[in-house]
């Protein structure tokens, strides 16, 4: 497996270098995605972990995006999003058992609605939902969440995607 991401240049600046950064680890995520049987996708790898599949990764990130973005800073409704609504913990890992390419297009579309929002945004813009304790931050400190989030479950998506079927790589 081999790829041709890039980390973000050497001399960028704060904006440039933080969604460059968070660029390149959802690209990570869809990479582990590539070649994929749907079978293989919802295939739990982890016998105590039955979500940690691919497919529950993607829908995990998809919905993750939309918390961050969508519902604590813009103040969009909370009741849209299994990981927020009374549905049950881990309920934004439950793929139904949707294809792997509908996930990964939810995925996409919902990393462009992010894009959109941020840059429409002063990375020193306060989220909007005062309901929630992370709602009160800026959305630097949110980015650079979403950084970390994305980065950890993309090294999860690394170790999946080598037990799924020996595939390895970074980059």
């Amino acid at each position: 497996m081999t790829s041709n991401l890039e980390r973000p240049p050497l001399q960028a600046d704060e904006r440039t270098a933080i969604l460059g950064w968070l660029e390149l680890q959802r690209k990570i995520l869809r990479w582990k995605c590539e070649g994929l049987s749907d079978e293989d996708a919802h295939r739990s790898v982890l016998p105590d972990s039955p979500a940690m599949t691919m497919a529950g990764l993607v829908s995990h990130m998809r919905w993750t995006e939309h918390t961050w973005l969508e519902v604590l800073f813009l103040g969009g409704d909370p009741k849209l999003n299994p990981a927020l609504a009374k549905s049950g913990e881990g309920a934004d890992w439950d793929t139904g058992g949707r294809p792997l390419a509908e996930l990964l297009a939810e995925y996409e579309a919902q990393c462009a609605r992010s894009d959109e929002i941020v840059a429409a945004a002063s990375l020193d813009d306060v989220g909007r939902n005062s309901d929630f304790y992370s709602g009160g931050a800026n959305l630097r400190w949110m980015l650079i969440h979403l950084v970390e989030e994305t980065g950890r479950h993309a090294g999860h998506a690394d170790i999946v995607r080598e037990l799924l079927d020996g595939t390895k790589g970074y980059y």
